[in-house]
């Protein structure tokens, strides 16, 4: 082994181990102290501080937050024509996937059978896994038929051989043109994993596009539950649609609003980057509304005229190059314009006349090198004509060090951008040993966007040890809040089973949902996030090992000017207890406040059936401006106490 490899697994089977000690210390001797000065404001911290990713990989939207239960509903898949269907079909019965009599020219695919004579046939979704029902709930089954065809169609809900609801469509006469036929079904029972089927029985020929199984139940075709845990996370901003996604492998499978919007049929379904098909059932509409629900300001990415610049990119042309620019500035004028306008009229016929007050435009996701900037700067141009306010968020390379980062960086200061986006997949270990990273950073700018960042540990385990080191980090971001102006953890969700990519903040299936560590660690920062960082200063608080400088504690004190609260932030990452005393100047205290503390070994992970790793919350009392407090090994604690 070599001499470096061998100092990391040093460190490595150092840090988070639990069989470790590193030194013996007596309960209630105090090891530090935390002196925090009232007087001494620092810098205000944005409502948009903290925020969240939201880019459809591992199933976030398609087969996620968005209700839709059947799976390639619209049969426009190039490749896996058939996925999610089964087909039984009579021997007098033909069937294909045709193109000649399309629904309309975003939705030009169907399914069609042929009934030479009186026959049947049956196709059965699988949806993702199985389909999910619940008893008593309704359920709305639609389709669109056309044909010559007359007889009967029959939708079921059903679990192995039983049927939980089913519902009949009669066509006496031909079918004629493509109509939609739509059921209200009610299931008898609760399936975690039932099938949608459609029963067919006549002649003629039948065509099916758009089939689909939606509960009842819904905002906005988004997931109640998903949703919930969105709004316990309190975000002040959503970045969307990507990511990754937003380049596209190619600039033919980019990401494009102006698909996304207007009635599902006329959503163009689109090869996904993450490797699957997204039908765009939730596009940049129901993305503002969400905002507007969440009271997050929108974040929107837009491609700038490159493809997935990792491998092999594709630069649009000079003349391209202007649609891309224009599609900018109609999402603009979609947005934020008057409904005497084009884009704000179709805005106001989609339900919504007010304004949405877009403030930030990012353009470009993981971009860098002169070509990008190149394109950047024309971006920029336009927009600024038409639309001075907004700010336009310029994109970091997918490192966070090295060559390409120094060098955007050194463009970004020298074309007076606004603001950066880093985006950092880092160790644990990198994580503790880098909170003062933006305590280096100019604050005449550019501010940084944090858009995408994680810990990955060993095996990228969505364990305690990863969010114990995210924690420490946003310590050091929150302290610098002067010059991040908004973070966002990724990838936000993960459909259990049908991931590309982890860790991630949420983990769910057809009908459950869990937090992981991460989860619970942005959502107690995000709730106690306080409108100034108080100065404060921690005494012997260096920490060496093995040639690697890291800290006993990782802190943040700020204060909440509503609730008269000074909060008070602590990360203890290690295997040993830790006790400070806390000497507060400048300000008196009530004597009473709150702990919420979050704790746990390091290799704890959540799941379905247990939540290891979650908040818990406690009243404290007999507090003056100074008194000793241990934190606990392994903890996240916050401490909120009443001010005078």
């Amino acid at each position: 082994m070599e001499k470096n490899d061998l100092r990391g697994e040093k460190v490595k089977r150092f840090l988070f181990v639990l069989t470790l000690t590193i030194s013996v210390l007596l309960v209630g001797e105090v090891q530090h102290v935390l002196r925090i000065d009232f007087s001494r404001q620092g810098p205000e911290i944005p409502e948009t501080f903290h925020g969240i990713f939201f880019e459809d990989i591992n199933h976030a939207v398609d087969g996620g937050l968005y209700v839709e239960l059947v799976r390639n509903r619209s049969f426009e898949q190039k490749t896996r024509k058939y996925e999610g269907w089964q087909i039984e079909r009579g021997d007098s019965v033909k069937s294909s996937i045709e193109e000649t009599y399309p629904l309309n020219e975003n939705n030009t695919h169907y399914f069609e059978l042929k009934f030479p004579e009186t026959d049947r046939a049956t196709l059965t979704n699988l949806g993702y896994g199985g389909i999910v029902v619940f008893q008593g709930q309704e359920y709305t089954f639609s389709t669109y038929l056309s044909g010559d065809f007359t007889g009967t169609i029959t939708a079921l809900i059903t679990d192995d051989n039983e049927v939980l609801a089913s519902g009949n469509v009669l066509l006496h006469q031909p079918a004629g043109g493509w109509k939609k036929y739509m059921l209200n079904l009610i299931p008898t029972k609760t399936s975690t994993n039932s099938r949608l089927s459609i029963s067919i029985l006549g002649s003629g020929t039948l065509r099916i596009d758009m089939v689909s199984l939606m509960p009842r139940k819904n905002w906005n075709g988004m997931r109640e539950d998903l949703l919930r845990m969105l709004e316990d996370l309190k975000p002040g901003f959503i970045r969307f649609p990507g990511g990754c996604l937003v380049q596209g492998n190619t600039l033919e499978n980019a990401y494009r609003w102006k698909e996304s919007i207007g009635s599902v049929e006329q959503r163009k379904t689109k090869w996904n980057f993450w490797g699957y098909y997204q039908t765009l059932g939730i596009g940049f509409y129901e993305y503002l509304l969400l905002c507007e629900r969440l009271e997050a300001e929108p974040v929107p990415i837009f491609n700038p005229g490159i493809s997935f610049q990792i491998e092999s990119p594709e630069y649009a042309s000079e003349e391209e190059l202007k649609e891309w620019i224009q599609d900018v500035l109609d999402f603009l004028e979609f947005a934020n314009d008057a409904t005497d306008t084009y884009w704000g009229g179709v805005r106001a016929s989609l339900g919504h006349p007010e304004p949405f007050n877009v403030k930030y435009i990012g353009v470009g996701n993981e971009n860098w090198g002169p070509r990008y900037w190149e394109n950047f700067e024309k971006f920029r141009e336009a927009i600024k004509k038409r639309y001075p306010d907004v700010k336009i968020i310029f994109s970091g390379p997918p490192s966070y060090e090295g060559t390409d980062f120094r060098q955007a960086w050194r463009w970004a200061r020298e074309n007076n951008v606004e603001i950066f986006d880093e985006h950092i997949y880092a160790s644990p270990e990198w994580m503790l040993a880098n909170t003062d990273r933006y305590n280096r950073y100019d604050r005449n700018g550019p501010k940084v966007m944090l858009g995408e960042y994680a810990a990955h540990t060993d095996g990228k385990r969505n364990n305690w040890q990863a969010a114990l080191a995210e924690a420490a980090f946003l310590t050091g971001v929150e302290r610098n809040s002067d010059v991040v102006i908004m973070a966002s953890y990724a990838p936000l969700f993960n459909r259990v089973g049908w991931s590309q990519w982890v860790p991630d903040l949420i983990w769910f299936d057809g009908y459950r949902v869990f937090g992981t560590p991460s989860y619970y660690v942005q959502r107690v920062f995000a709730e106690n996030r306080g409108d100034v960082v108080i100065h404060s200063e921690l005494t012997n608080e260096e920490y060496r090992m093995f040639g690697y400088r890291y800290k006993h504690l990782y802190h943040v004190v700020t204060y909440d000017e509503k609730s008269k609260e000074l909060i008070i932030k602590v990360v203890n990452p290690w295997p040993e207890d830790r006790t400070v005393r806390l000497e507060i100047q400048g300000i008196g205290l009530e004597g009473n406040g709150k702990e919420i503390l979050i704790s746990g070994g390091p290799k704890d992970e959540n799941s379905f059936d247990e939540l290891k790793i979650v908040p818990k919350e406690r009243i404290i009392t007999g507090l003056n401006t100074s008194f000793e407090y241990t934190f606990k090994a392994y903890t996240v604690t916050v401490l909120r106490l009443k001010v005078r």
